[in-house]
């Protein structure tokens, strides 16, 4: 988790992951590259994003996902809003393919608005897993560092509800 992950995580009060062993999934979809100043382009991406949902060769499902990559020793992301595919053929020509291997992980729940997403996020980095007993799983090729999953009791006019964050841990 990037240091830009764990800002403002102080006042966060987290509740207890569930864990699960995850699937293999393959996301499709548009990924920028963001530094603390650029932050506040995400939602814009997503909004760049929207208009394909349920129009994806392959896509599996409703749920949306937020894919991060923290790079170390930095304080930039990149970041991929996309959707579960099938394959990777037939995808639009500006879209980011990722592949992310079956793990385990420690599964949060993001209760406030998407905008806080952020704030949650950080107190898993500078609170949970200090403290956890829980190490990060190692990452391998180009296996992201965690993804939020947007459900399909997610509200992208409210900006509420079904949002939940996945972090690979150790088994």
């Amino acid at each position: 988790m990037g240091q830009s992950a764990t800002k403002q995580s102080h006042a966060i009060k987290l509740e207890p992951p569930r864990f699960e062993n995850g699937k293999a999934l393959l996301i499709a979809g548009l990924r920028s590259h963001y530094a603390p100043e650029t932050m506040n382009g995400l939602p814009s991406q997503w909004q760049r994003f929207a208009p394909h949902i349920g129009k994806i060769p392959g896509q599996l499902g409703r749920a949306t996902y937020g894919v991060s990559w923290c790079p170390n020793d930095s304080p930039d992301i990149e970041y991929l809003c996309g959707v579960e595919v099938s394959n990777f053929s037939s995808l639009p020509g500006e879209f980011t393919i990722v592949s992310i291997p079956a793990q385990r992980y420690a599964v949060f729940t993001h209760l406030g608005h998407v905008s806080t997403i952020r704030e949650t996020i950080g107190a898993i980095g500078t609170q949970w897993l200090p403290d956890s007993g829980q190490e990060p799983a190692a990452r391998t090729g180009e296996a992201p560092d965690f993804f939020e999953l947007y459900t399909e009791e997610f509200d992208p006019r409210t900006g509420m509800g079904g949002m939940e964050i996945w972090i690979p841990v150790k088994s």
